[in-house]
């Protein structure tokens, strides 16, 4: 028995990437626990919640909008990289990867959009 979302690759992917942004900001300061810390793990954490949220909206339109949430915090997630990065808390090999995955998830869940309209 499984609910119809976590058989989406795109939930899949989203979960795996929730999981790799818990993980780099442990190496964040400690006085960013309360701001970018908490901010890029919300919402990174954000683009599976949505996923899973919209999946059981009785119309395809609703669950577009919550796909459309999950964009929205890719790029909030993206933006947070690019602050970490330039305060030096994680390196560019670290960036590129994490930069990388967003990027394909985002292209991944706009692909998914446009075949449930």
């Amino acid at each position: 028995m499984s609910f119809k979302f976590e058989k989406l690759i795109i939930w899949q992917k989203s979960m795996d990437f929730g999981e790799d942004i818990n993980a780099i900001i442990k190496e964040f300061p400690k006085h960013e626990i309360y701001n970018l810390s908490s901010q890029i793990l919300r919402a990174s954490d954000s683009v599976a919640l949505n996923i899973s949220e919209g999946s059981i909206e009785q119309s395809n339109a609703e669950f577009n909008r919550f796909l459309g949430y999950s964009v929205r915090s890719i790029a909030e997630v993206v933006t947070c990289l690019h602050k970490a990065r330039r305060r030096n808390y994680m390196t560019v090999q670290e960036f590129d990867k994490l930069y990388k995955d967003c990027f394909d998830m985002m292209n991944m869940i706009i692909a998914f959009k446009s075949k449930l309209k």
